[in-house]
């Protein structure tokens, strides 16, 4: 039995349209951290410039969603854009994990 072949297209939707969908949730929830929360362990200058990046990670992911939407699902988006997000995600969760820590230790 021969695997199923997908067109161009159809992989791109199968690929890109979930990876879009999880920048833009893990961005939105960077986003909220970085607003409504004081990172004790950056300083408020690191914290206001990791938020102005997380802002325009999101704009940008919004951005490609509504240009893959408006080609037909035929628009991706290069690789050296696609790693520079998930290096910003990474960043997030790692601060995210260490905001985490810092409040768990102050209520043990």
């Amino acid at each position: 039995m021969s695997k199923p072949e997908f067109d161009e297209k159809e992989l791109l939707k199968a690929i890109l349209e979930p990876l879009l969908a999880d920048f833009a949730y893990w961005f939105t929830r960077s986003h909220q951290l970085l607003e409504n929360q004081r990172l004790s362990f950056l300083s408020l200058q690191e914290q206001n410039d990791l938020l102005a990046r997380v802002e325009q990670a999101k704009q940008e992911v919004d951005c490609a969603k509504l240009l893959f939407n408006a080609t037909d699902q035929q628009a991706g988006v290069s690789m050296q854009v696609v790693t520079g997000w998930h290096q910003l995600v990474t960043e997030c969760w790692h601060l995210s994990q260490r905001y985490r820590q810092e409040m768990t230790n102050q209520d043990g």
